[in-house]
C-alpha cells in the first residue's frame, strides 16, 4: 500500500573493455580482486557485483570545485553558486579552486588542488579538460570527481580515444569519476518534507529524468539523483547496486541510452533483486534510429534490443517505454505495499467506463477475477439489482453520492481474492466524484491493499484530484487508464518474481565439467565444423544425436546404412557446408542398399561443390514424428553467450519465432523461454497429436548452456537446427548442427 580472474582474462572482455573505451588493466584489476576472492564462474567472470561506496559522492564531507567563479555572466558562475548551496544543505566544507583569485563567493580560494586546507572527498571540475587535473586529484588522495566536460566518446573515434586516456588516468589515480558529459542533477534540492519510501533516480541524459524528479510536486518522494553522462568509469550498474541497499530507496528509476557493460548491469540487476528492490528502466535503442541517436549522445553501445530486454525480464528489471510510464510505474513500486492477492477489481460510475477498463486491463494480462455470487448478494444490497457487480463492478452513480459509497468500497476490498481496487474517474462530477474520491481515500486507509484511481480529467486542477487524491499517501492516483495499467501489472509481476527468485549466479558453474576437456579437442580454432564434427561436439555434452557413420566410399555407405538400420538419411559432410536441404544435400528416407550407392554417387558429384572439400558422406538414422526445434549459441556485444531457442526447421527463418536468455539461467527461465513462443501449443499436441518430451528439451537447452559458459570465446555460433523433440519420455535428438570456433 502507499505510505509506507583466475590467472587469464577472457578474449570477449578483453576485446568488449576495449570497445567501450577502458584500458584492458582496468579490466584485469577488476578480475584479479574477483579472483582473489573466489568470485568467478568457469569463463572467468565475476559472480557479484562490487558495490561502490558511494556514502561520500552523495553526503560529501568536504567538497573541491575547480575552476570555481563567481564573475557574473559566465556559465562557471552560475555552477558554482548552485554547488555552495548544495554543500550548505548537505553539510559539507566547500573549497574553490582557482590559479588567479583569492576568494570565489566570500570564501577563500586555493590556487590548486595540491594546496586545498583538507583532504576533499568530492571535487567538481568546471575545466574544459578534466585530463590534466586527474593525476593532481590522485596524490591528494580524492574520493570522487565529476566531470562535466563534453567532447568525448559522444563524438566519435577522436572523443572515445580521448574518453579513453580519461579513463586511464582515474583508473591510475584511485579516485572515481562520474561523467563526463554529464551535468548537476547529482547536485539538486532535494524535498525533506516528504515520508516514505523514495525513488532513486538514474539517467544518462539529465532532461530525462525531469518527469520523475517533479513527482515530489506531487507527494513522492526522491532521495538521489545519478547522471552518469558517458560513464567513463562510475556506470548505471554501480548506482544500481549501491541505491538497491540504501535502507530509504523504494525503488530506482533508470533511463539508459546505452550499457558500459552488460555483465556488470545484469550483476546489479541480480543485487537489487536479492533486495527486493524494484528498478524500473526507460532504455533507448528499440529502433535503429533510436540505438543510432543513443549512441552519438553518451558513446554507448545499446546492444541488440531483443537480448537486452530478455536480460532485463531474466533479472526482473521492470522495462517501460515512455517517461510518463516510468514516474508512474516507479511511484507505485515505490510507495506500495506487498500485495495480499493478484485479483484487480474495476469499480465505477458508469458501466460504459467499467467495461472499457476492464478490457484493456484484460488484454494486458491482469486477472480480473469474478465475484464470488455471495460477494455479489452483498453488493447488491447497496446496488440495485439490474447492473453488473460480478467484475467490473458497476454501481449506477447514485450510490457514491451518500452512505453506502463507502459500503460498496469495504465490500469489495474485504474479498480475500482481491488484491487491487482500481476506479477509474473519466471526468469530475463534484456531486459525485468528489464523494467518491474521499471514500476512497479513507477506505485506503484502513486497508493493506492498493487502491488505484484514475483521473480522467484534463484540467487537473479540481480540489478532488489536487487535494484528496494527491493529498492521500495510500491511493495511487494517475491521469491514464494505460498508466495505470501498466503499473499495476509491473506492481503484481515484481513481487511474484521477487517471491520465488534464486539467483542464477549462486547456482553457475565455478569449474570446468569432464565433458569441457573433450570438447577443448574437437574445437578448431577459425575454422568452422562439419556436421559430423559439430555432432561430436554435442556427444561431449551429452546431448543425444542421431546414430550415424562418416563414409568415404559407397560401399561403406552400404555397410552404414546396415548397422544404422533402414530407413537412413544421407547428407554430405563438409566443414563449409551449410543449408544442405536448399541445396539438395540431403536425402531422406532410403530404405534399400541400391538408394544408398545412388544417393552416394550424387552427393559427391564434385562438380556441385564451387571449391567446398567434403570430408565424406553422413548416413543417419531417420528420426520421424516429433516437433522441430532450434538451440543456439551466438555473441553479444554487450553480454557475451546468448543462449536462443525456438520453433526449428525452416520455421525458424520465417516465423523468427524464438527466445533468448543471458547465461547464467536456471530451468525456470528455460521453462519461461518456452512460455513465450508464439507456436509453444506444438509442443502441447495439437490436432490430436501427443504432447512431446518438454523436459528433454529443457535439458537440451541447459546443456547447450553449460557449452557456452566453458567454452566462452572460443565458440563463436552454435546452431542445433532441427532438434527433433519426440514424444514424452521419448527425448530429443539433434539432427543437424553447425559450430562456429573462433
Amino acid at each position: 500500500m502507499l505510505g509506507s580472474t583466475h590467472g587469464t582474462l577472457t578474449t570477449h572482455f578483453r576485446a568488449r573493455v576495449v570497445a567501450c573505451g577502458e584500458e584492458p588493466h582496468a579490466a584485469v584489476h577488476s578480475m584479479t580482486a574477483a579472483a582473489a576472492e573466489g568470485d568467478l564462474d568457469v569463463s572467468g567472470r565475476p559472480l557479484h557485483a562490487t558495490v561502490a561506496d558511494l556514502d561520500r559522492f552523495f553526503r560529501p564531507e568536504s567538497v573541491a570545485v575547480i575552476g570555481a567563479s563567481d564573475t557574473e555572466g559566465r556559465p562557471r558562475t552560475g555552477i558554482t553558486r548552485q554547488l555552495v548551496a548544495w554543500a550548505e544543505r548537505v553539510g559539507a566544507r566547500l573549497h574553490p579552486v582557482h590559479p588567479t583569485r583569492e576568494s570565489v563567493f566570500g570564501r577563500p580560494c586555493s590556487p590548486s588542488v595540491a594546496d586545498l586546507p583538507e583532504q576533499v572527498d568530492l571535487a567538481v571540475l568546471l575545466v574544459g579538460d578534466p585530463l590534466p587535473v586527474i593525476e593532481e586529484l590522485g596524490q591528494a588522495k580524492v574520493k570522487f570527481a565529476v566531470a562535466f566536460a563534453s567532447g568525448f566518446a559522444e563524438t566519435g573515434e577522436e572523443g572515445a580515444a580521448a574518453q579513453a586516456r580519461l579513463a586511464a588516468a582515474v583508473e591510475r589515480s584511485g579516485l572515481r569519476l562520474l561523467g563526463p558529459n554529464t551535468n548537476l542533477n547529482a547536485f539538486e534540492a532535494f524535498r525533506d518534507d516528504l515520508d516514505g519510501p523514495a525513488i532513486a533516480l538514474i539517467t544518462q541524459s539529465g532532461h530525462q529524468g525531469r518527469p520523475v524528479y517533479t513527482l515530489q510536486e506531487l507527494g513522492v518522494r526522491l532521495s538521489h539523483w545519478a547522471p552518469t553522462g558517458n560513464e567513463a568509469d562510475l556506470e548505471t550498474a554501480d548506482f544500481i547496486s549501491y541505491f538497491s541497499q540504501r535502507p530509504e530507496v523504494g525503488a530506482i528509476a533508470c533511463y539508459v541510452e546505452g550499457l558500459k557493460d552488460g555483465r556488470s548491469f545484469l550483476l546489479a540487476a541480480d543485487r537489487a533483486a536479492r533486495a527486493g528492490v524494484p528498478v524500473v528502466a526507460v532504455k533507448v535503442g528499440r529502433t535503429e534510429t533510436g540505438a543510432r541517436t543513443a549512441a552519438s549522445h553518451t558513446g554507448k553501445l545499446t546492444g541488440a534490443d531483443q537480448v537486452v530486454d530478455a536480460a532485463m525480464r531474466q533479472f526482473g528489471v521492470i522495462r517501460v517505454d515512455g517517461l510518463d510510464e516510468l514516474q508512474d510505474t516507479a511511484a507505485l513500486l515505490a510507495r506500495a505495499r506487498k500485495p495480499q492477492a493478484d485479483g484487480v477489481v474495476v469499480y465505477s460510475i458508469s458501466g460504459g467506463t467499467g467495461a472499457h477498463f476492464s478490457d484493456l486491463a484484460t488484454g494486458a494480462g491482469l486477472k480480473l477475477p469474478t465475484l464470488s455470487e455471495e460477494k455479489q448478494r452483498e453488493l447488491h444490497e447497496w446496488i440495485p439489482d439490474y447492473l453488473n457487480v460480478a467484475n467490473p463492478v458497476d454501481n449506477g452513480g447514485h450510490p457514491v453520492g451518500d452512505w453506502r459509497g463507502r459500503k460498496i468500497i469495504d465490500a469489495i476490498l474485504a474479498d480475500p481474492d482481491v488484491g487491487v481496487l482500481i476506479c477509474p474517474i473519466t471526468g469530475p462530477f463534484p456531486p459525485m466524484s468528489d464523494k467518491l474520491a474521499q471514500d476512497l481515500v479513507d477506505a485506503a486507509e484502513t486497508t493493506d491493499k492498493l487502491v488505484c484511481v484514475v483521473w480522467g480529467s484534463p484540467v487537473g486542477t479540481e480540489d478532488a484530484y489536487r487535494t484528496t487524491l494527491l493529498g492521500s499517501s495510500r491511493v495511487a492516483t494517475f491521469r491514464t487508464f494505460g498508466n495505470c495499467i501498466t503499473a499495476v501489472k509491473a506492481y503484481l509481476d515484481h513481487h511474484r518474481f521477487a517471491a520465488s527468485y534464486r539467483s542464477p549466479f549462486d547456482e553457475a558453474p565455478r569449474t570446468p565439467s569432464p565433458s569441457f576437456r573433450k570438447a577443448q579437442a574437437l574445437m578448431r580454432p577459425g575454422h568452422q565444423l562439419s556436421e559430423h564434427a559439430a555432432k561430436q561436439l554435442l556427444r561431449a555434452y551429452g546431448i543425444r544425436v542421431p546414430r550415424e557413420q562418416l563414409v568415404t566410399s559407397a560401399a561403406a555407405a552400404v555397410r552404414a546404412a546396415g548397422l544404422v538400420g533402414f530407413p537412413v538419411v544421407m547428407k554430405a559432410s563438409g566443414a563449409r557446408l551449410a543449408h544442405k536441404t536448399e541445396l539438395g544435400l540431403v536425402k531422406v528416407g532410403l530404405t534399400s542398399a541400391s538408394q544408398v550407392r545412388d544417393a552416394y554417387r550424387e552427393l559427391t558429384d564434385i562438380g556441385r561443390y564451387e571449391g567446398i572439400e567434403l570430408d565424406g558422406v553422413l548416413v543417419c538414422q531417420m528420426i520421424e514424428r516429433g516437433v522441430e526445434m532450434m538451440v543456439g549459441v551466438t555473441h553479444d556485444a554487450l553480454f557475451g553467450p546468448t543462449v536462443t531457442v525456438g520453433l526449428g526447421g525452416v520455421l525458424v527463418e520465417v516465423l523468427h519465432d524464438a527466445a533468448v536468455r543471458v547465461p547464467p539461467f536456471g530451468e525456470d527461465q528455460v521453462r519461461a523461454m518456452l512460455g513465450e513462443l508464439r507456436g509453444r501449443a506444438l509442443l502441447e499436441g495439437v490436432r490430436g497429436g501427443p504432447p512431446v518430451d518438454v523436459d528433454a528439451l529443457v535439458e537440451v537447452v541447459l546443456r547447450v548452456q553449460r557449452m557456452a559458459l566453458e567454452l566462452g570465446d572460443d565458440l563463436a555460433e552454435l546452431d542445433i537446427n532441427p532438434l527433433m523433440v519426440l514424444g514424452r519420455g521419448q527425448g530429443a535428438v539433434a539432427l543437424d548442427a553447425l559450430a562456429v570456433c573462433r
